[in-house]
């Protein structure tokens, strides 16, 4: 039998903030669209290249840990960015609930 249901992205805006895995950098962004499966954003201009890395994203009441799928700059210099969600890890977990008080 074929699946006949999708997962589409709804408008969701927000004030968030990404943390790069493997170097801690924090980036203030503005989430545009969620799903179960990923979120995209928009990111300012001059702002660090992340496809292909692993991030965490904290948006109002939602954390994901994701890729980075694309990342798009626009005409005025931001960069649109979609990423695709991960599992969490024990590690990255452990990460989360020891470094969430130091920002």
């Amino acid at each position: 039998m074929e699946e006949r249901r999708r997962i589409d992205r709804v408008g969701y805006q927000a004030k968030s903030v990404i943390v790069v895995c493997d170097t801690g950098e924090s980036i203030f962004v503005e989430t545009r669209n969620v799903s179960p499966l990923g979120i995209a954003f928009t990111m300012p201009a001059g702002s660090t290249d992340l496809k292909g890395k692993d991030i965490i994203i904290v948006a109002d009441t939602m954390i994901m840990y994701a890729d980075v799928t694309r990342q798009e700059e626009q005409e005025d210099g931001n960069f649109k960015v979609a990423i695709s969600a991960k599992k969490f890890t024990p590690e990255v977990l452990q990460y989360l609930f020891e470094h969430i008080v130091e920002k």
